[in-house]
């Protein structure tokens, strides 16, 4: 009798033209300044993008434990939108280019595999496609190991380029640590290659605007330390909840209304650290899953906060051409806090909790970068 208020809506994905036109000119429209060389690589790269997404949709499947191989085209704008971090200044060389691609594909969808032998199988599509797309000498560098872009290891303006080496690498996290201990409460962590390799993953994640991480790993497995790190990096301000047998969804409001201030008035970089065991109740998902999807949560402010908000702001929205009516000022509060603030969610897979929680609130998983913590090998326990 109520499905008159219902409306289905089926969104196919865009056909292989389509998704051609699409990205050949968001990616040739950032390569207009490169060097010709470099531009001859667009076609060439969208079609090998596209290729090894539909061979993923088609290898790894989802089922009730891979939930999370939900494949559509948010993974090709994530790795087209890591290319797109490219400077004329720097990339020179295709080889360049192919290995920024190799790194964000690997990103992209090797990073969400739950096991090690689904990576294994994933690196041979991803070789096998390569060789069929790109020339041979640029094929190379896709098998090379610790392929690991940053914006802090080689350059101090940001840019987005290939360590020189996993020692040099090391040697800027170690200090990195150091300083963070400094004037936090002390991490005392040891960082072997794959929890460095995950504080780059982290940091990746939340250099993108409105980038949201769901680290997948059991209990234990330093998911929120080298969170805390890679946020360190970057100087984003780490926000968490301390729960108590009587927090209640009203604090949990409280202190989101003291992050959207933080992130959309104060212009601070905002990493908002959640566990599973702070979700002490169900509804908490509610507003989690607003922030990762909309970046608004509707009944979050009273009328009066939010015309506060709007009068703190005007000055910023006038100089930035935003038009004089709440509206517009509000949208640009929004946006303002779709880019200051990055929900990092750091979940256990064991039981049927984040699998029931994931189908509930599907954003979980498709409005996240997911980065999987595979156990850690005898030399990292050594270590």
């Amino acid at each position: 009798m109520f499905a008159t208020y219902f409306a289905t809506f089926a969104v196919a994905m865009p056909s292989q033209s389509d998704l051609t036109t699409i990205f050949t000119s968001l990616f040739g429209g950032h390569l207009i300044n490169f060097q010709p060389v470099m531009q001859e690589l667009t076609s060439k790269i969208v079609d090998t993008a596209i290729q090894l997404h539909d061979a993923v949709s088609t290898k790894f499947l989802p089922s009730a434990v891979r939930f999370m191989y939900n494949w559509n085209m948010r993974e090709l704008t994530n790795i087209f939108q890591g290319l797109c971090h490219a400077k004329g200044d720097y990339f020179i060389k295709p080889s360049m280019l192919v290995k920024l691609f190799t790194h964000e594909s690997y990103r992209v969808y090797a990073d969400r595999l739950v096991t090690e032998d689904e990576v294994e199988v994933f690196n041979g599509i991803f070789t096998d496609i390569v060789k069929k797309n790109l020339p041979m000498e640029e094929e190379e560098v896709v098998c090379e190991q610790n392929n690991v872009f940053t914006n802090f290891v080689t350059t101090t303006d940001g840019s987005y380029l290939p360590i020189p080496s996993m020692d040099k690498l090391k040697s800027v996290l170690d200090a990195k640590l150091v300083e963070y201990n400094e004037s936090n409460a002390i991490m005392d962590l040891v960082l072997f290659e794959q929890a460095i390799l995950h504080v780059t993953r982290i940091n990746r994640i939340l250099q993108n605007p409105g980038g949201n991480a769901m680290l997948i790993g059991v209990g234990g497995s330093g998911k929120q330390s080298l969170c805390r790190l890679a946020a360190f990096i970057s100087d984003f301000e780490v926000r968490q909840i301390a729960v108590t047998s009587s927090y209640s969804v009203e604090d949990l409001k409280e202190e989101l209304r003291s992050v959207y201030m933080a992130a959309g008035v104060r212009n601070k970089s905002t990493v908002f650290l959640m566990t599973d065991s702070q979700i002490v109740n169900e509804q908490f998902l509610v507003y989690i899953n607003g922030i990762i999807t909309s970046g608004w949560i509707p009944d979050l402010f009273p009328k009066e906060d939010i015309d506060n908000i709007l009068g703190s702001i005007a000055n910023e929205a006038k100089s930035n051409g935003i038009p004089d009516n709440p509206e517009a000022r509000m949208n640009f509060f929004i946006s303002k806090v779709k880019r200051n603030l990055h929900v990092v969610l750091a979940f256990s897979p064991v039981g049927d909790t984040f699998r029931i929680r994931a189908r509930r609130f599907p954003g979980l998983v498709n409005n996240t970068v997911i980065d999987t913590f595979h156990p850690w090998p005898r030399d990292a326990l050594v270590s």
